[in-house]
């Protein structure tokens, strides 16, 4: 397989090829031209009168009468036709004669036709044939051969034209496409620069608001974008690795001393052994939860199990019953009307047991209930907890981010996330607030319907 041309070779081979067509084009029109107005010039010759006034001549010259007359001064070359296909040649070589012509002789005087015709020699000749008079004809005729000179020496100068067209739209196609591909250039050995050395700080420089500085600003914008998510990625990692160092040290200590009172034959007393063991046990059900809570994350936007109609309420309602087997003596107030959106029912009903969750841990020292409200699409879930600093409200989404009256309570920091992802996903909105009057407000809102099936905006 041969190797493909390089994109300044091609462009310049397009200019080349579109100027060759053009200049192709303007000389085939400019001989065109030229022979149809050089023809015009030869019928207009034979339109004319000249050979028609000497036609009473030429029959005395032809029955004999005045041989031992000169010609008359220009006389054209000029050819009688007589009905029974005898011909008299006067200053010229005979011409063909056709069954066209000898009709024309008993055609009506005045009568006349055009054509191309063959003298006996084989040279080209135009012919007007007219009817003179019953039984006779006259054939005036013209050479060719200067207008077929002429077409021949302008071919030759239009293809020589054409000939350097080419040549210099070449050269020109090849300047035009080195300074049009200059910031092509520059793109390249950036993007080959970044795949070599996975520097994504790289940045090209725009110039203009033309297609290439579209593309260099799209190309900035793109490793921007590559930065910002291995940045992300980066601290996810670091976060992770953070949140989970202290269960395992946890878990390492605990298991260590199980192991030597085991090993040193001093095992621990029933008591101490079961609370050990308990706290074992809910060690690793906090790992488990943020390994979890890490793997929902780190799940592309694409990878969902596919959107149906849900009731959202009926979502709210069931994610407000896992909550009241969790805090039992803590009241929730419920007020849910119907509402309907499309998504992923798992994702969402997690979402709302996030925000409860977050109202119970914080409500449940007070005594204070969660109201839980849902009207019009926007669900409402407030606590009356504390509340959030309002120098922290910007960040309460932020994976790992745990606000400063909360790192004392169990949580890894990503409910929040989670809820936000969630509620991205089925294109609806997620707000944190202050409530008047203590605690915090969670907002919630959802494209979606009153009434369900096909009212409800799909995705």
């Amino acid at each position: 397989m041969s190797r493909r041309r390089s994109l300044r070779s091609r462009l310049t081979l397009l200019v080349a090829t579109a100027v060759a067509l053009a200049i192709a084009v303007c000389a085939a029109l400019c001989w065109f031209v030229v022979r149809a107005e050089l023809l015009r010039q030869v019928e207009r010759s034979l339109d004319g009168p000249k050979g028609m006034q000497n036609v009473a001549w030429i029959q005395q010259y032809c029955s004999g009468s005045v041989s031992d007359r000169p010609l008359p001064p220009r006389l054209p070359p000029l050819q009688l036709i007589y009905a029974d296909g005898t011909t008299c040649v006067v200053g010229s070589t005979p011409v063909r004669v056709t069954r066209g012509d000898l009709m024309l002789t008993q055609a009506p005087p005045g009568s006349r036709e055009l054509r191309s015709g063959v003298t006996e020699s084989g040279e080209e000749v135009l012919v007007m044939v007219r009817n003179v008079e019953p039984g006779l004809a006259v054939m005036e005729s013209r050479s060719l051969e200067d207008v077929d000179s002429t077409l021949t020496t302008l071919a030759w100068v239009l293809a020589g034209v054409a000939a350097l067209g080419v040549i210099g739209a070449a050269s020109a196609g090849q300047l035009v496409s080195r300074a049009a591909l200059r910031p092509v250039g520059r793109l390249t050995e950036a993007v080959e620069y970044v795949a070599r050395t996975e520097d994504l700080d790289t940045r090209i420089p725009v110039e203009g608001t033309d297609e290439i500085a579209r593309l260099s600003t799209s190309f900035n914008a793109m490793t921007g974008a590559l930065a910002g998510s291995r940045e992300r990625q980066r601290r996810l990692i670091a976060d992770a690795g953070h949140e989970l160092r202290t269960p395992l040290t946890s878990l390492r200590t605990n298991i260590d001393l199980l192991l030597r009172s085991e090993n040193a034959g001093r095992p621990l007393d029933p008591d101490p052994k079961r609370r050990l063991l308990t706290n074992l046990k809910a060690q690793f059900e906090e790992m488990s939860t943020l390994v979890g809570d890490l793997l929902q994350l780190s799940r592309p936007e694409d990878e969902h199990e596919p959107y149906v109609e849900v009731g959202f309420h009926d979502v709210a309602e069931s994610a407000v019953r896992r909550a009241r087997l969790r805090a039992p003596d803590l009241p929730i107030e419920v007020e849910l009307a119907p509402w309907y959106v499309r998504g992923d029912q798992a994702a969402l009903e997690r979402a709302v047991v996030n925000l409860l969750d977050n109202a119970i841990k914080f409500s449940g020292g007070r005594g204070g209930p969660v109201a839980v409200r849902l009207r019009a699409g926007e669900l409402t879930v407030r606590d009356r907890g504390p509340g959030i600093p309002p120098d922290e409200l910007p960040y309460v989404f932020d994976r790992f981010w745990r606000s400063s009256t909360a790192r004392g309570m169990p949580g890894s920091g990503l409910g929040l996330a989670i809820v936000a992802k969630a509620v991205r996903d089925a294109g609806g909105e997620v707000a944190l607030e202050n409530a008047d009057g203590g605690g915090t407000l969670a907002r919630v809102r959802l494209p979606g319907s009153a009434t369900g099936s096909s009212s409800v905006p799909g995705r």
